[in-house]
């Protein structure tokens, strides 16, 4: 087991932007009872500048998280509801004829939002799936050979139901390398269902409506802080392992790519942010490892969560001293 220490010096004043945190963490909290680990790595890809999958079935607060970080930011949300007829047009938007002015407007889709929620993303068609990919990877889109900036905090939220596949098209590996995690956030324990009947049976709807508790401005910042989080050359080389054996393992056909390497090190960052470190360590990583990859391994097994198990307990990781 190879050891390193601690850093000293941290590079992020984590103190500043605790506050804010804790404050965007209560929000999150109050529309999604019971769920705080999921929660927390739903702020963790937010930071960390990423795109979040939801595998899970309808009714769990999908749309309702999507609203309640979008407010909480000062943000525009815009929702796409993804179906067979949907065109790549009606998400990126399109150039229309003026008669009165003789010339072409451009009309912008509802990707040109902060939040966008793409729900049930693999109802639609791949032609039209693939019009979020330019811009979920580079945050611009592509018009008529005209390139489009989008927000620079732009987030994307797309879900699919996994339990009904009738008319449904897989997302391609190209486009599930862009998301950062994958989360099921599943049904509410007992006491949080009491409360959320509670709250509807007395029409309490102060707890659904979220204030914002920063500034997309604020956010941008906070994003370029995560960015400077200190990660060990150890801890790469962790990271580093743990990639390559994805690639290596005979139950694994696709491994992790190095975008999602680089995705996987920016989302511990975030992680490490969230805990009040300025530093990564070992247990950061290990930590989101499970959300990072099962949106991109593809298994010779229908059981994801063991070959993930079993490949993470495999890579030896360093201890700090």
């Amino acid at each position: 087991m190879k050891l390193l220490k601690k850093p000293v010096d941290e590079l992020v004043d984590v103190e500043s932007v605790g506050e804010t945190l804790d404050g965007l963490r209560s929000q999150l909290n109050s529309v999604l009872l019971g769920k705080t680990e999921a929660v927390e790595l739903v702020i963790a890809c937010l930071l960390a500048q990423g795109h979040l999958l939801m595998d899970d079935l309808p009714g769990t607060g999908k749309t309702t998280l999507a609203k309640a970080i979008a407010a909480c930011v000062g943000g525009k949300l815009a929702r796409v509801q993804c179906t067979p007829d949907l065109l790549p047009s009606d998400v990126t938007g399109f150039n229309l004829f003026n008669q009165k002015t003789r010339e072409f407007e451009f009309h912008a889709g509802p990707v040109f939002s902060d939040v966008l929620l793409a729900d049930e993303l693999n109802r639609t068609t791949p032609r039209t799936q693939s019009a979020l990919l330019e811009a979920m990877a580079e945050r611009q889109v592509t018009i008529d050979a005209v390139p489009y900036s989008l927000a620079k905090t732009f987030f994307v939220i797309a879900t699919q139901n996994p339990i009904d596949s009738h008319g449904a098209y897989p997302l391609p590996e190209a486009q599930l390398d862009r998301f950062t995690i994958k989360l099921k956030i599943g049904y509410p324990d007992r006491a949080s269902q009491i409360d959320i009947l509670e709250a509807a049976s007395r029409a309490d709807l102060s707890r659904q409506d979220s204030s914002a508790v920063l500034s997309l401005d604020e956010l941008a910042r906070i994003q370029e802080q995560v960015r400077t989080i200190t990660v060990h050359p150890r801890v790469r080389e962790y990271l580093v392992d743990l990639v390559e054996a994805t690639r290596e393992d005979a139950a694994i056909e696709l491994g992790v790519s190095p975008r999602g390497m680089l995705l996987w090190q920016r989302i511990a960052q975030a992680w490490a942010l969230l805990q009040g470190r300025g530093f990564v360590t070992p247990s950061d990583v290990l930590h989101v490892a499970r959300p990072v990859l099962s949106v991109r391994l593809l298994t010779t097994t229908d059981d994801v969560d063991g070959v993930i198990n079993r490949l993470l307990d495999a890579v030896p990781a360093p201890e700090y001293r």
